[in-house]
């Protein structure tokens, strides 16, 4: 906690008109959880040119902390500090060009996310390698291990995991078992739990890229879709995400699981209502990553939808005898009213299964007489709406019972219009 007195004298120092000493003050109300006089703060350092006032100031921008949340002006704060040099500004613009709208997602989101691994960012460096990951090529296989290798040396836990169990099962490189069972027990001490058995292989590229080549437009070419169900509509996708994707979203959920509460469809009201015995994790914007909205664009892609228009993202976990019972994913009035009604209903919903259990844990359709069995990487797409934008009764599903083993499923529920700002 720091003292008042220093938070006063720190105060007065920035009253003088010093962008460092607005700047440290920031940092120390932050560290109270003043944030709205953290905003102050940097931004007065940021008006006087500070490029770390700038970062802070447009990430508060970015996320409402300690203020109303305006994309826009996150984005003049970043590109303020982006062109004095600071290329983990331009990593958050890569973040936010993902989405397409309050920035074009173009060929700058590359060179941005590029610039910020060559700066030693940890979590760009677990982005490019988790993108080369899923290159079939040696080289950038061999290259997504150094990276790998490298983030986790600077504290990335999440890089940590994926590192060792590519160690561990010699992916992209000669097994050592050593290495990995070292990384695990560090994670062990650290509170992390071990990953489940994952083995996922991603389909093959339909815009092959040189070795070496950081180049991000694959993410919006997926696999061929097989039609499953024509009314109501459902199409399974195999090779969707790759191994390095299925644990990443696995190792970022572990920590934050908690009990699965259902959104009553027709209230929007909260609760757990013995549809769903799962745990799950809801991903915040604030606790994306570039590598968290990379998949997330993948799946809205897979789902022939803007990412803007996606919820949060959901990561679950089931374990034996836990199951969701039959329901529909499509909402009533009431609960379109209470969060945000300009988005409209969830036209269109993808879920990612990331491991495959020892036994159960299958996904049916009984009106449209589908069953899809569980396997890493495949992902399955269905419409809750009918043509003509009615909510579809026939979209009725379950996730059955999980025999043996867990199950791990990533869900995208994506409304009919815009619900993100970015």
């Amino acid at each position: 906690m720091t003292n008042s007195t220093d938070i006063d004298a720190l105060r007065a120092a920035a009253g003088a008109g010093g962008a460092d000493d607005a700047f440290h003050l920031a940092t120390a109300l932050v560290a109270e959880l003043r944030m709205e006089e953290a905003f102050d703060a940097h931004s007065l350092a940021a008006a006087a040119g500070h490029v770390g006032a700038l970062i802070e100031q447009g990430r508060m921008l970015m996320y409402g902390i300690g203020t109303q949340a305006d994309i826009q002006r996150a984005v003049a704060s970043f590109e303020q500090a982006e062109a004095s040099g600071q290329a983990i500004a331009g990593y958050f613009l890569a973040i936010i060009g993902l989405g397409d709208t309050a920035l074009p997602r173009d060929e700058k989101i590359g060179a941005r996310l590029l610039a910020a691994v060559q700066a030693g960012h940890p979590p760009a460096l677990r982005a490019a390698a988790i993108h080369f990951g899923r290159k079939p090529n040696l080289q950038d296989q061999a290259l997504a291990i150094q990276l790998l290798d490298h983030a986790a040396g600077r504290g990335d836990a999440i890089a940590a995991h994926l590192l060792s169990e590519r160690l561990r099962r010699g992916e992209g490189c000669t097994a050592q078992p050593e290495a990995a069972a070292q990384l695990k027990a560090k994670l062990r001490e650290g509170g992390f739990d071990d990953l489940p058995e994952i083995i996922a292989v991603p389909a093959a590229p339909k815009r092959p890229s040189p070795p070496a080549t950081l180049a991000l437009d694959e993410v919006l070419s997926p696999p061929d879709a097989v039609m499953l169900s024509e009314s109501p509509r459902v199409v399974q996708i195999d090779g969707l995400l790759s191994v390095d994707e299925c644990r990443l979203l696995v190792a970022s959920a572990q920590p934050m699981l908690k009990a699965s509460q259902v959104l009553d469809p027709d209230s929007g009201d909260a609760a757990r209502m013995g549809l769903r015995t799962s745990s799950d994790a809801s991903f915040d914007p604030l606790l994306e990553d570039f590598s968290l909205r990379l998949v997330q664009l993948r799946l809205a892609a897979a789902a022939g939808m803007p990412l803007v228009n996606a919820e949060q993202l959901i990561v679950l976990r089931y374990r034996p005898g836990e199951e969701y019972r039959p329901h529909r994913d499509y909402l009533g009035p009431q609960a379109i009213e209470a969060d945000r009604p300009q988005a409209g209903n969830r036209r269109r919903t993808i879920c990612t299964y990331l491991n495959i259990p020892e036994a159960g844990g299958a996904t049916d359709f009984p009106t449209a007489g589908v069953h899809l069995t569980p396997k890493a990487g495949r992902a399955v797409v269905f419409d809750n709406l009918d043509a003509q934008g009615r909510p579809d009764p026939a979209s009725l599903h379950a996730g059955l019972p999980v025999e043996r083993g867990e199950k791990w499923l990533a869900t995208l529920w994506i409304r009919e219009r815009a619900y993100r700002a970015y």
